[in-house]
């Protein structure tokens, strides 16, 4: 069967459908099904990768003899 007949005995079966009612069907379903899937593997990832990050700061290695000195303490004594 080729595909301009198939579509001749299509053509009146889309007459009968409610144009006034648009609906996603199973499509928009599995690919709303798949973004969720792909959205929840993210935050999973996102959430296991955050909890390895160290958050502490390293003090720079001059810094500790800048604070003893008054240079980053900005109390400048007059």
């Amino acid at each position: 069967m080729y595909a301009t007949q198939a579509l001749t005995h299509v053509v009146p079966l889309a007459a009968e459908l409610d144009k006034n009612k648009v609906t996603p069907g199973v499509l928009g379903f599995l690919v709303f099904a798949a973004l969720a899937v792909g959205v929840w593997q993210l935050m999973k990832s996102m959430n296991r990768h955050m909890g390895r990050v160290n958050f502490e700061e390293a003090p720079e290695p001059g810094a500790a003899a800048a604070a003893e000195t008054g240079v980053l303490g900005g109390s400048a004594e007059k």
